[in-house]
């Protein structure tokens, strides 16, 4: 007799009997991925800055106690303010001169543009110590200046020989060749500016001088900030040749008082070591905080500061020494 349809049904829904199982299986700890070329070159490297820092500490030649002598010294501080003076003369003259160079080489007008364009190849090509030496015999090619109608009578007249002090053809002749340099950081700031918002402002009836100051400019910031900081850097280090044209800035104190002493010569060139460190560090300080401003709106997020970077480094240095131990 067959059986009802119920019970099938029954029987293949029931569930299959399974043994449980005697024992569950172990956890797996996450191991760290293993790096020992990584901390080979680290201890390698460590070895090495550790020989560096105490060749500098232990050998005599350097004589530090010299060092500390010289170093704030009356004489080098004044060299150090000459210093400070002519890189920001120089500096703010030379982005003055690299903006007008760079609206000419944007200019619709083929004279302003072939104009900033042989400026800007001319200064870029002559090294800056030729263009200090020039202008320091610049007297010997014109011993008079004079202000008045071009090709016509002259109303003002003055001796070049007493306008032409040092530190005036030191500023000079940084700010032209800086100028140079410049116009090429800014243009292509200017022309790294996405189209479109040059379209939008022209499309709005802005006028040009208003569209380059309240949203060109601003934008392009981003992009010359960088660029014109390295020039800074430069510039700073570039003071250093205005001792041939008789000028006593930091690294002319240094090497007039290394021919009068010559036997501190390793400690005064140390001290002129030490000083452009500190203002070049400076000058990078400055960078970060103003790349930093102006990243606004162009990042999700502001880069950290150096100490969060130094705090957040630390802390994951101590969580991966701890996982390391814990293994």
């Amino acid at each position: 007799m067959s059986e009802p349809p119920g019970a099938a049904v029954s029987l293949a829904a029931a569930p299959i009997p399974t043994e449980a199982p005697s024992q569950q299986p172990n956890a797996q700890r996450v191991q760290p991925l293993r790096r020992p070329g990584r901390w080979i070159v680290t201890a390698v490297v460590l070895v090495v800055v550790a020989q560096i820092l105490h060749g500098l500490v232990t050998n005599p030649f350097y004589q530090w106690d010299r060092f500390r002598y010289w170093f704030l010294r009356p004489a080098v501080l004044d060299g150090l303010l000459v210093t400070l003076e002519v890189a920001a003369l120089s500096a703010v003259l030379g982005l003055a001169g690299g903006i007008l160079l760079a609206l000419g080489r944007l200019s619709a007008s083929p004279v302003l543009r072939a104009v900033s364009w042989t400026y800007t190849w001319l200064f870029r090509s002559v090294p800056l110590i030729v263009v200090l030496i020039f202008l320091y015999n610049f007297s010997a090619l014109y011993q008079t200046l004079s202000l008045g109608v071009p090709f016509g009578p002259a109303f003002v007249t003055f001796d070049e020989s007493k306008v032409a002090t040092d530190l005036t053809i030191a500023v000079v002749g940084l700010s032209l060749n800086e100028a140079a340099y410049a116009a090429e950081v800014v243009r292509g700031g200017v022309l790294s500016v996405d189209q479109g918002q040059h379209e939008a402002a022209a499309a709005l009836g802005l006028p040009r001088g208003y569209q380059f100051r309240k949203i060109v400019f601003p934008q392009a910031l981003r992009s010359i900030t960088p660029n014109y900081v390295n020039q800074l850097i430069g510039l700073v280090k570039s003071t250093s040749l205005v001792f041939y044209v008789s000028l006593l800035d930091l690294f002319g104190t240094v090497q007039s008082m290394g021919n009068t002493y010559p036997g501190d010569v390793v400690p005064l060139l140390l001290v002129a070591t030490v000083w452009y460190l500190i203002l070049t560090s400076a000058v990078s300080v400055v960078q970060f905080y103003v790349e930093r401003y102006y990243a606004r709106g162009a990042t999700r997020a502001l880069p950290p500061t150096p100490l969060r970077k130094a705090l957040t480094g630390l802390t994951e240095l101590r969580a991966r020494l701890r996982a390391e131990a814990a293994v």
